[in-house]
């Protein structure tokens, strides 16, 4: 089972490794637009957020005080500053305590501390793009950020009562070579919400189980995890079926992570 306070202490102390010895003005491959201290800052700005909800066990994230960033040079102590900040917060709360999320099932700190390993994880490969180096990624790790992509971010599973999903056909299973794989059944979003009157068609998809899905891909969990972030290629992978269905995944991840 993983320890995701260690995972969130090893990723982010690797990450300030090359925060430290990487030129704060070189560009960062997978984040067009943005310089190393850029990258540097976010996730600082992150993890000062989410100490600060699990410190205080926030239910509003208008609550959090506005962190200033410092200059260059100081931008590594104040990362590892509020990196070690999270790790400890982390560890003094249980994981049921209650908490705000942006996630209607993530109200807990468990589900931080889950979040926040995946979001050193895709920072720290960030940071080694920027500095030249080839990403190594943990497997179970990985595997780990797969189910969290679909589950949290893709699946329109569990939608308001004014919105309906409706299938086009299409349907792509993702498998990790010699473990788990999941399902997901495309097509599109659709209601009008109650609250501020906006109507939503969408591209969306939806885990679900497919006997013989349309489009299979296949590999590493590593590679997948990596591609679906948008931070590796579809190369390493193994796809048989409808490649465009393929591309309309990594189309609503892109979507909904960025």
């Amino acid at each position: 089972m993983l320890d995701y306070i260690d995972a969130i202490s090893s990723e982010s102390a690797r990450f300030n490794e090359l925060s430290r010895a990487t030129d704060p003005a070189a560009p960062v491959p997978s984040c067009p637009g943005w310089s190393a201290s850029d990258l540097f800052w976010h996730l600082t700005e992150v993890q000062y957020f989410w100490a600060t909800i699990v410190e205080d066990l926030l239910m509003d994230p208008d609550a959090v005080d506005h962190l200033t960033r410092p200059d260059d040079f100081q931008l590594p102590n104040v990362f590892e500053f509020q990196s070690r900040r999270l790790q400890h917060t982390l560890r003094q709360r249980n994981a049921t305590d209650e908490c705000w999320s942006w996630h209607d099932a993530g109200n807990n700190v468990g589900w931080v501390r889950r979040r926040q390993v995946h979001e050193a994880l895709i920072h720290r490969v960030d940071a080694e793009l920027a500095a030249g180096h080839l990403p190594i990624v943990d497997e179970a790790l990985a595997a780990d950020g797969v189910d969290e992509v679909l589950a949290v971010y893709l699946d329109a599973g569990d939608l308001p009562g004014w919105a309906t999903f409706l299938p086009d056909g299409s349907s792509v299973r993702i498998a990790i070579d010699g473990g788990r794989s999941w399902s997901v059944v495309l097509g599109r979003f659709r209601g009008t919400s109650p609250n501020s009157g906006k109507s939503y068609d969408e591209p969306a998809l939806r885990l679900e189980d497919v006997a013989q899905p349309s489009t299979l891909v296949a590999g590493r969990a590593s590679d997948l995890d990596l591609w679906l972030w948008g931070r590796g290629p579809l190369d390493p992978l193994r796809v048989s079926g409808d490649k465009t269905a393929v591309a309309r995944v990594r189309a609503a991840a892109a979507a909904a992570t960025q």
